[in-house]
């Protein structure tokens, strides 16, 4: 036995070192793994920390048009040890310096910092470079900092090699423990009883019983003990066997006489002895098959059990996969609402300031006349009179378009901070409306739909204003985007009423209205006509699930081709 290779020692020894190997490389793996994104994740910070330091002298002299001085500012820069590569261009996306390991750049400049991988191993950090003058900012070119993977495994080298063996030096302690334990526990114990049981002596058992060299009182002692029992029933066995041997010679004498008359008798039993015999072979063969057949069946029954745990359990992990899904897509769905609504009032907001800068301009340019006169001594009457009516013009345009921008600003700002947070806080009802519709004053302007809005001056609700400003704004944009596609003048109609502590929103516009089939999943994810054409489908599901969930209401719609969207919104004053 101790020659054999596929001892029971061995593989038992074998699968749990392997189990150990396995689990020893997998988390040193990882260990390596996490020190490479650390060590990355610094040196992406570094690289952006680089912005900081040398980003106002590049800008500087780009904008002063000293390429010297940039080149001499990316040879630096190629000193330190982090940096492989350096790209310098202008704003018209012309390299101004290239060094060390770069990849080539799209013509189009960066506009914010960004940190991409490139081929061959290597990432940068990319930045604009923004040179403000007068309260102006200009984009006067962008800067690229190179980075590889050689400096990431630079840093973490000592760190991988102190990983890798710690795991071998551990690997090779647990290898000799496990050896020195099977060879104590188990396979010295083995070679003893099978030496023993090889040595069974069949004349003499008593000699034979075993002896194992065990201390504890464990499986191998047990093994011992039934051994031993067994000998001593083989020895009690063979007494009475003996015994029984006498008798029989005894009985053979008796038999010998009573052999003649007993001859039929017994062929007689013997057949009959026969056939029960046949009879009971035949119900033990039928009883093995069917044992087998149950077992078969047993065996069908736990792989069918197992299959479906596993199929439940990867079913769980999808619903949960699925909801958090669901969720990023809602909250992004929410903030591209508020994105959209930035880029509209900063291109709203910029008509007036445009204006305010060119009023400005001009009245500039007519004090440095008027002073100019006064110095030369040719200021006379008809040109103060001329300026004070140009200067007057001046600033009542320049403080119209400026109030103008600090209401857009005014209204689009306590919309913006309500849809970014859901504190709650007391609202006029009907006054935060006209905010939020003020806050769609671009959409709205560029077509000639109105919306009247019919809502008693004293409603007062408790609530996060965020929730309402977008369940109003979702309604209204699906409107203008769906309702109003083929509609030049449209009109909406928003009815607020207050009854026993509910809040009533009526809300109708006079569009193309919905289909039947479209209307039965008109709150599904993910459901949009616009499907390609910038719809994502969450628009009325997240409005839905505002209603329902977080205010604790209901909502209703109703609409026919060619008769316009109607939604009823009935939610508590204090929700």
């Amino acid at each position: 036995m101790s020659n054999m290779k596929n001892t029971l020692s061995r593989k038992l020894l074998t699968r749990v070192l392997s189990v150990y190997f396995v689990l020893t490389l997998i988390v040193t793996t990882g260990q390596v793994f996490t020190e490479y994104l650390n060590a990355k994740s610094h040196i992406e910070g570094e690289l952006q920390t680089l912005k900081n330091t040398f980003s106002t002298s590049l800008t500087r002299a780009i904008w002063e048009l000293n390429m010297a001085q940039a080149e001499s500012i990316a040879t630096g820069l190629m000193e330190l040890p982090i940096v492989e590569g350096v790209q310098i261009r202008d704003e018209n996306g012309h390299y101004i310096s290239n060094l060390g390991r770069t990849t080539e750049q799209p013509s189009t400049p960066i506009t914010k910092g960004i940190i991409q991988d490139h081929d061959g191993g290597t990432f940068g950090y990319g930045f604009p470079l923004i040179f403000e003058f007068s309260g102006r900012t200009s984009l006067v070119g962008d800067v690229t900092l190179y980075s590889s993977i050689q400096i990431i495994f630079s840093r973490i080298e000592v760190g991988i090699f102190f990983l890798i063996g710690n795991a071998i030096i551990k690997t090779a302690f647990l290898v000799f423990l496990f050896m020195s334990a099977f060879r104590t526990m188990l396979t010295h114990p083995l070679n003893e009883l099978r030496q023993q049981i090889t040595d069974f002596n069949i004349d003499d058992p008593e000699s034979s019983k075993l002896h194992l060299q065990v201390e504890d009182d464990n499986e191998f002692k047990l093994l011992e003990n039934s051994y031993n029992s067994l000998v001593d029933g083989m020895i009690d066995f063979q007494s009475r066997l003996k015994g029984a041997q006498n008798e029989l010679q005894n009985a053979n004498r008796l038999l010998d006489d009573q052999n003649i008359s007993l001859e039929q008798e017994v062929a007689k039993k013997t057949a009959t002895l026969s056939r029960i015999m046949l009879d009971l072979e035949q119900q033990k063969d039928e009883l093995i098959v069917n044992q087998r057949e149950l077992h078969q069946e047993n065996e069908n029954r736990q792989f069918i059990e197992d299959e479906l745990r596993k199929r439940n359990f990867e079913l769980a992990s999808s619903m949960e996969t699925l909801q958090q899904t669901k969720d990023q897509l809602v909250e992004s769905e929410r903030m591209a609402s508020l994105g959209g609504l930035v880029a509209e009032i900063a291109h709203d907001v910029n008509t007036p300031l445009g204006i305010g800068v060119t009023a400005t301009s001009f009245l500039q340019e007519r004090v440095n006349n008027l002073r100019k006169s006064h110095e030369e001594k040719t200021l006379t009457g008809s040109t103060m009179s001329s300026f004070l009516s140009e200067a007057q013009q001046s600033i009542s345009l320049l403080i119209n378009n400026l109030n103008r921008a600090s209401n857009l600003i005014s209204s689009f700002k306590q919309v913006a901070v309500d849809q970014a947070s859901e504190a709650k806080r007391e609202i006029n009802l009907k006054e935060y409306l006209h905010e939020i519709i003020q806050s769609l004053a671009p959409s709205l302007q560029k077509s000639q739909h109105v919306i009247n809005i019919s809502c008693p001056d004293d409603i007062i609700v408790n609530c996060a204003p965020g929730i309402l400003a977008q369940i109003f704004t979702n309604m209204v944009m699906n409107s203008l985007i769906h309702g109003f596609e083929y509609v030049s003048k449209g009109t909406i109609y928003l009815n607020i009423s207050e009854n026993d502590g509910l809040l009533t929103l009526d809300y109708q516009d006079n569009g193309k209205g919905i289909p039947a089939d479209s209307l039965a999943k008109h709150f599904d994810a993910l459901h949009t006509t616009k499907r390609g054409r910038g719809g994502s489908g969450l628009g009325t599901h997240v409005m839905c699930n505002l209603v329902t969930q977080t205010l604790k209401g209901d909502i209703e719609v109703f609409s026919q081709p060619g008769k316009g969207l109607h939604y009823i919104i009935t939610v508590p004053v204090n929700s």
